[in-house]
C-alpha cells in the first residue's frame, strides 16, 4: 500500500512538471518573436484604410491583401475597417482590433498626425505597425510601404505643363490645383512634386485648394466657385486623384466649359480610365497596387512569425526618425498606354477590358486598341 501511494505521488509529480514546462514554453520566448508557431500560423491582422470615397481601397487594397494573405497562411484572419474619413473612428478600430488580438497592425491613417497615438498604443501592447500608402509621423511605425509620393506629383505636374505647351497654351495662362486632404502626408508630397514642375513652368496658379478628406464634391463645390470667377482664364487643372479629377470636370461641365482643358489624375479608378478615353480627363498615375498590397501581406505575414526583414530604403518622417521602408514606381498614364497598363496587368480583374470598354466607351476604346 506504502509502495503504491509513493508511485502515485511520483506519477502526479512528472504530470504537474510536464504541465508547467509546457506552460513556461508557451509564454517564453513567443513574446520576442511574435508567438509561437502555431500563434502565427493562425494569427489575427488588422487592416485598417482610410475611406470609402476613394475607390481604390474597397476595389483593390483590400481584396489584394486579403488573398496574398491567404496565400501565404491559411489559418490566419485578417479582422477589416474602413475609417469612412473620421480619424476617431479609425482610432476606435484600431483599438478594438488589439483588443482582440491583432499580432500586426497594417495601417493606412486617415490623419497621419493623428494615428501616432494608435502605434503607442500598438506599441505598448508590442504589436507592429506597418504604415500602408500613408506615411504615419509616429518614430514607432515599424514599416513603411507605399509608391514615391512625390514622383507622383511630379508625372502629373510634368504631364500637364507638356500637354498645354504642346497645344500652344502661351506662357502665363492659369492653372487651378486641386490638391489631396490637408490631414494626409501622401497629399502633402503630392502638391510638393507637382509644384516643382509647375512653379517653374512659366504657368501661373491662379488659385488651389486642399480637398478635405479627398471629397470629390467639395472639389466640385469649390472648382464651381473658381470656374465663377477666373472663366475661361483656366487653362488647365492639376487635381491630385481621380476623384477630385472627377469633382473638377463635372463642375466645369455644369457651368458649360466647352472645350474642357486638360485634368490630372491618380489610381487609374476605372471612371478616371473611361473619362480619360472621352477625353474629359488627360491622365491618371497608375500606381500598381496589386504588389503594393501584396508587399504588405508578405510583411505582416513574417512579422506575425518574429521574422524582420530590411526594407529596401528608409523614409523619415516629419521628426526625423528613419522607417524601414519599401517604394513602388508610378506610372503616367494617357490614351496611349491605357492597353499596356491596366488593361495588361488585369487591374480590374480577368475582364479589364469588358469593364472599361461598356457600351458608353465602345467606340473610344476600338479607337485606342483597347481589347
Amino acid at each position: 500500500m506504502k509502495i503504491a501511494t509513493k508511485r502515485a505521488v511520483i506519477a502526479s509529480a512528472a504530470i504537474l512538471l510536464t504541465a508547467v514546462t509546457l506552460t513556461a514554453c508557451s509564454n517564453g520566448s513567443g513574446n520576442s518573436s511574435g508567438g509561437s508557431t502555431k500563434d502565427a500560423a493562425n494569427a489575427q491582422i488588422g487592416l485598417l484604410l482610410p475611406d470609402s470615397v476613394t475607390a481604390r481601397y474597397e476595389a483593390a487594397d483590400k481584396p489584394f491583401f486579403e488573398a496574398k494573405v491567404k496565400e501565404l497562411c491559411s489559418g490566419c484572419k485578417v479582422l477589416y475597417a474602413n475609417a469612412d474619413g473620421d480619424a476617431s473612428k479609425q482610432q476606435q478600430q484600431a483599438e478594438s482590433m488589439l483588443t482582440q488580438g491583432v499580432k500586426v497592425l497594417v495601417l493606412d491613417p486617415f490623419d497621419g498626425e493623428a494615428a501616432a497615438s494608435i502605434v503607442g498604443e500598438a506599441k505598448a501592447k508590442n504589436v507592429p505597425v506597418i504604415s500602408y500608402d500613408r506615411l504615419i509621423n509616429s518614430p514607432d511605425s515599424n514599416y513603411y510601404i507605399s509608391f514615391d509620393n512625390e514622383k507622383v506629383g511630379q508625372l502629373q505636374g510634368q504631364a500637364l505643363v507638356d500637354k498645354l505647351k504642346k497645344d500652344g497654351v502661351p506662357s502665363g495662362a492659369g492653372i487651378l490645383m486641386v490638391n489631396g486632404s490637408p490631414t494626409d502626408n501622401n497629399a502633402t508630397l503630392f502638391k510638393k512634386g507637382a509644384h516643382s514642375v509647375i512653379d517653374s513652368s512659366g504657368y501661373k496658379v491662379l488659385a488651389e485648394f486642399d480637398t478635405p478628406g479627398w471629397d470629390p464634391a467639395k472639389a466640385q463645390d469649390w472648382v464651381s466657385g473658381q470656374v465663377s470667377q477666373f472663366k475661361d482664364q483656366i487653362k488647365g487643372v492639376y487635381a491630385a486623384n481621380d476623384g477630385t479629377g472627377g469633382g473638377a470636370i463635372a463642375a466645369m461641365k455644369a457651368a458649360n466649359v466647352n472645350p474642357l482643358p486638360p485634368v490630372t489624375g491618380q489610381d487609374a479608378e476605372l471612371a478616371g480610365i473611361q473619362r480619360i478615353l472621352a477625353g474629359d480627363q488627360y491622365m491618371t498615375v497608375y500606381k500598381a497596387l496589386k504588389p503594393e498590397a501584396e508587399k504588405a501581406a508578405e510583411l505582416a505575414v513574417d512579422l506575425t512569425k518574429g521574422n524582420k526583414p530590411k526594407g529596401d530604403t528608409t523614409v523619415n518622417t516629419a521628426g526625423g526618425a528613419a522607417i524601414q521602408s519599401f517604394l513602388l514606381t508610378p506610372v503616367s498614364v494617357t490614351t496611349d498606354n491605357i492597353q499596356s497598363t491596366v488593361v495588361k496587368d488585369e487591374f480590374y480583374g480577368a475582364d479589364s477590358a469588358s469593364k472599361i470598354c461598356t457600351a458608353d466607351y465602345k467606340a473610344d476604346c476600338e479607337k485606342y486598341g483597347i481589347k
